[in-house]
């Protein structure tokens, strides 16, 4: 009996310091540093929206995303924490606490681990696009509603997690609209939009401005990321001009500027079973989006194809360490890694670089970040989730199957209004409901009474438990004609048979036995013998053959079979 073959731990990052040499690594250090200042406000308002101080992003990009550029099955993939994690987290911790998030994290993390390090890596592939597409829109609806209250400047003490106590609870406290938060996001979006169009190749702006003299350090502003200009422009205006709006500093204080305190997560029997529903959904929201992440990676990089399973091991230690510094669940995350590909990434070092330059950032400069306004973060988050949704997808349903429709919109559907859960198993459960279905209606038998005493029927497709009904018009042929009758089955086109399709074929037998005739099949392919042989069917036919492969060209005299044979002559 063959055993299992658990995953080799084997880090990209050994593979790419092979070759590696001082032109990669100047590539590698423009990239990290870009994408670490890149991660800084994309961490501080992932964090703050999932009900977490700001420094719990910062450390989870920087602890998570070193561990997975150092031993991740990816070249150029950038971990840290992700905007499809924020309505779960934040649901978290207003069940269980964040004492339930950590334990939840860590459990999740070891979870991971053990897909990658048991090959199951491959799995999350079958997940169906168009459910993917469902929850990632859906998630996306509910990161912008969950803005709303600090983009408006509403006076609400704690937003609720679920999407009509939000609608409830934004309505009842329209009333305290904050004008100048309001035009501190609007401004934020508006820049965000505007900021890399500006700057494009073929932009009027961009034209203008080559064509000047003495503009080259106006000209280096482009290389700027876009959420780094919102966020130190908008952030100096409220300051200067003294707008009365919420700061981080207002609602949450200063950021530690020293390195973050260990903590103990209370893991205990009691708390883990009460958590097995969030610890299954970071995990697989986890392995969906770094792996769907790893495979754009490997799309615009061009270089070697991802690991899956390295890739799920890595995220599992990164989880499973992230909580003892008070982190929050990491993936792979899109933005960040398009951004680090265009920057010049070759190799995990631009990750670790990341890493250091927003661990660089948060000890020399965390004091800073208490002047940051809440409404700029949030006009960053209402960006993000405008990026994330596929909102074309919509559109375009009317090109696709009324089985795309239906997996797509009731996952969107339950996602916003229910729970992230409960729609990735709807999703899952509808796919193999359709796909059985559609399965199905590929398998038919066609009849062909030759005389009064032989039926002959030709069987096509896959006979399996869904599939099996459509046998009862050859039963009620048997048992209808007279006494004696023969049947003869071709096989030829029979590609599958499970053991609920042999079960049919048993009850065609019996009845045909009970009418004292007889039943021969003929060109059984492998899959279908072999079950038939396994089980013993093939001892109660009169006869039966197996498919004969075309003879080759060299040699036109097929090869006499042998008992031993899966593909032996006909047995009397």
């Amino acid at each position: 009996m063959a055993r299992w073959a658990l995953h080799p731990f084997h880090p990209r990052l050994l593979d790419d310091l092979r070759t590696y040499n001082r032109a990669r690594l100047l590539r590698d250090l423009g990239a990290g540093v870009t994408v670490g200042v890149v991660a800084l406000p994309l961490a501080m308002a992932f964090a703050i929206a999932s009900g977490l101080p700001p420094e719990a992003g910062l450390w989870t990009a920087i602890v998570a995303g070193l561990i997975i550029a150092l031993l991740g099955g990816t070249s150029v993939q950038i971990g840290g924490p992700a905007g499809a994690f924020i309505v779960i987290v934040y649901g978290i911790v207003e069940r269980h606490g964040v004492g339930g998030l950590l334990v939840s994290t860590f459990c999740a993390g070891l979870l991971l681990f053990a897909m990658g390090w048991l090959r199951l890596g491959v799995l999350v592939r079958f997940v169906p696009v168009s459910v993917v597409i469902g929850f990632t829109n859906g998630i996306a609806v509910l990161i912008g509603l969950s803005q709303l209250r600090d983009a408006l400047g509403l006076q609400v003490a704690k937003m609720p997690a679920d999407f009509f106590g939000i609608l409830h609870t934004v309505g009842g406290a329209l009333s305290t609209v904050n004008p100048y938060s309001v035009a501190l996001a609007s401004l934020c979006v508006l820049g965000l939009f505007v900021w890399p169009r500006l700057w494009a190749t073929d932009s009027a702006f961009r034209q203008r401005l080559d064509a000047l003299e003495g503009v080259s350090a106006l000209r280096a502003t482009s290389r700027l990321p876009a959420p780094v200009v919102a966020l130190v422009t908008l952030s100096l205006l409220a300051w200067a001009l003294q707008w009365p709006v919420d700061t981080i500093g207002s609602r949450f204080g200063s950021i530690p500027q020293g390195l973050p305190a260990l903590v103990w997560p209370d893991v205990s029997w009691q708390t883990v079973r009460q958590l097995v529903t969030p610890t299954l959904t970071i995990a697989l929201l986890g392995a969906i989006e770094s792996l769907l992440c790893a495979r754009v990676a490997d799309q615009l990089h061009g270089g070697r194809k991802h690991d899956p399973n390295q890739e799920l091991m890595a995220q599992g230690i990164a989880n499973a360490v992230v909580p003892f510094i008070g982190g929050m669940p990491a993936t792979g995350t899109i933005a960040r890694t398009v951004t680090n590909i265009r920057g010049g990434a070759t190799s995990g070092v631009a990750g670790m670089v990341h890493a250091a330059t927003l661990a660089a950032i948060v000890l020399l400069a965390a004091p800073l970040a208490r002047h940051v306004p809440l409404a700029v973060l949030a006009g960053i988050l209402l960006f993000v989730a405008w990026n994330m949704g596929e909102w074309r997808e919509f559109a375009r349903l009317k090109h696709f199957s009324h089985h795309y429709r239906l997996m797509l919109l009731s996952t969107f559907a339950v996602t916003v209004i229910f729970d992230l859960t409960v729609a990735v198993e709807l999703g899952l459960v509808l796919a193999v409901a359709l796909f059985v279905r559609r399965q199905s209606s590929l398998f038919r038998v066609t009849l062909n009474r030759v005389s009064p005493g032989r039926i002959e029927a030709h069987l096509y497709g896959s006979l399996f438990f869904g599939a099996v009904t459509k046998l009862d018009a050859l039963t009620d042929a048997v048992e209808q004609a007279a006494d004696g009758v023969d049947v003869r089955l071709d096989a030829s086109d029979l590609q599958l048979l499970d053991t609920t399709g042999l079960d049919a074929l048993e009850g065609v037998q019996q009845a045909i036995a009970r009418c004292g005739g007889r039943l021969s099949i003929d060109g059984l392919h492998e899959q279908p013998l072999s079950l038939m042989r396994r089980s013993g069917f093939l001892d109660r036919l009169h006869a039966w053959s197996a498919w004969q492969r075309p003879a080759r060209a060299a040699d036109p005299t097929p090869h006499a079979a042998t008992p031993a044979d899966d593909r032996a002559a006909p047995l009397e």
